[in-house]
């Protein structure tokens, strides 16, 4: 009787386990498939720490994505500052709303600040390196 027990346990174990494996390979496929296709199509999908994409950062803002790294942060300031304030929590906001609006200006900073990185690397790499000569 202990037998037909111990074998309907492994049974049903290893059934649950190949159904979560054979789950977890098409995923990985899907993901994979949607890598590709968004290569070939030339769109990159890059998440920060935060998880935003930096086209919903700039759709919370409501502001045009960066182009060759370069926005006008004044805009995407004004643009926090404002839906920052009207979603106060002490006011009737929502705080989940002011956490989503400050890491989507945390995303679009980092992507100008990445390309500004890229961008004078480029210009390092182009001209070569030039120590700064500091005399007292």
């Amino acid at each position: 009787m202990a037998h037909r027990l111990i074998t309907q346990i492994v049974l049903t174990g290893g059934r649950v386990f190949g159904r979560a494996f054979a789950e977890a390979y098409k995923q990985a496929q899907a993901s994979s498939q949607y890598a590709k296709t968004a290569a070939a199509n030339g769109t990159t999908t890059s998440y920060s720490a935060s998880g935003l994409t930096l086209d919903e950062a700039c759709k919370i803002l409501n502001v045009k994505p960066p182009m060759g790294g370069k926005t006008d942060m004044t805009a995407v300031m004004d643009r926090f500052k404002k839906l920052y304030d009207l979603n106060e929590p002490k006011k009737g906001g929502s705080f989940y709303l002011q956490s989503k609006i400050l890491r989507a200006r945390e995303r679009i900073e980092a992507e100008v600040r990445d390309a500004a990185r890229k961008a004078e690397f480029e210009k390092e790499i182009k001209e070569g390196w030039k120590p700064k000569m500091y005399r007292d």
